[in-house]
């Protein structure tokens, strides 16, 4: 399948307000490419900006972009290793750039062999149900919430905890008194916490049954991560401290976390999320396949993706629940309350509607 051209578009999404600690979203900085061959297959890829984690913007995402789809121009696009490989000879880092082009090889390569994405990775549908997510606000603005989710049918609550460690007990105390003990808590502090602040805040969360915490730390302090899993009531996931195969492979050499969380953001991609989780796997290391504010085209290969690991224990697929004002896409991944569902259709099985990207700058290389 030779490459003829690739479509870049900037794909941006209205959204609801949504605070976690590095600040407040309105709108998705989210880029959609079509890689398009000359056996008139074409594969869908989007990528989710988040700059405080990746060092990624929009712009900056469509930039690479253009100088991907110059490397890719002509080239095989059935060779997916020899197309990332030349990605990755280009530049050392821009993984969330580098995801959509990955995304849209793996979408193509399944519709070629006539497969859903799943099958093409060697995996079978299972029940996923997906947590939700609060932003951070006053304990009682997110007790509420979390009860709203409740009544909706959420077992599981994931909390954006991270500015003031103080008020962020008084919030998780909130909603833990507001839900009962039969709802599962998940904290996201997003590097808001010093060590000691974290130590502290763990100590005190023992009595409130949580059943992890990703990223207490900045990830500048990595090497405190084994004294605070030896010490924590609480588990401890490492997100933004684990961006590929290496870093796994050393956070579970060093005792450094319980968990971790992959997102294709981080890693560039599916190819590197399969390094995370074989070296997982090995390990018995649990992870969780999370999203940043991807639309429901990339939730959906991140589902595809769940199926074929079964290491893959917890999920965070709900960036499309959490305030979006419209949903572009068609086809791909469903929910029925938070359980997510799928037909199959062959490749990633979504794509976005045409009048939807007729007001979306383009760009054709």
């Amino acid at each position: 399948m030779k490459i003829t051209h690739i479509d870049i578009y900037r794909f941006s999404i209205k959204m609801e307000p949504f605070t976690i600690a590095t600040g407040t979203m309105t709108a998705t900085q989210n880029v959609l490419i079509r890689v398009h061959t000359d056996q008139g297959l074409y594969g869908v890829g989007e990528c989710s900006a988040f700059p405080v984690v990746v060092g990624e913007t929009q712009e900056t995402c469509l930039a690479m972009a253009k100088d991907f789809a110059k490397i890719w121009k002509g080239k095989d696009a059935s060779d997916i290793p020899g197309r990332l490989h030349e990605l990755n000879l280009y530049t050392a880092y821009n993984p969330t750039a580098k995801s959509a082009f990955d995304m849209a090889l793996y979408d193509l390569a399944a519709k070629a062999a006539n497969q859903p994405l799943y099958q093409y990775l060697g995996g079978s549908k299972r029940s996923i149900e997906t947590d939700i997510t609060i932003g951070i606000s006053s304990p009682e603005e997110m007790a509420t919430q979390a009860k709203e989710f409740k009544s909706k049918g959420a077992s599981m609550i994931k909390v954006k905890l991270g500015k003031g460690v103080n008020e962020d007990l008084e919030r998780i105390r909130a909603i833990r008194q507001a839900v009962g003990p039969e709802i599962k808590l998940r904290l996201d502090a997003n590097q808001g916490w010093e060590f000691d602040e974290a130590g502290y805040a763990f100590q005190a969360m023992e009595e409130l049954d949580i059943q992890f915490c990703e990223q207490p730390m900045r990830t500048w302090y990595d090497d405190y991560l084994p004294e605070l899993v030896q010490k924590s009531p609480v588990k401890i996931m490492a997100d933004e401290s684990c961006y590929h195969h290496h870093d796994a492979r050393k956070l579970i050499a060093k005792g450094a976390t319980d968990y971790l969380n992959i997102k294709f953001a981080k890693s560039g991609g599916i190819a590197e999320a399969q390094r995370i989780a074989d070296i997982a796997e090995k390990n018995n290391t649990p992870c969780m396949i999370g999203c940043m504010l991807e639309s429901r085209l990339a939730l959906s290969a991140n589902l595809h993706f769940a199926y074929a690991n079964p290491t893959l224990q917890f999920f965070d697929l709900d960036s499309c629940m959490t305030g979006p004002l419209e949903d572009p896409v068609v086809g791909g991944v469903s929910y029925n309350g938070f359980l997510m569902e799928m037909e199959d259709q062959i490749g990633i099985g979504a794509d976005v509607d045409e009048a939807f990207l007729k007001n979306c700058e383009k760009f054709t290389v």
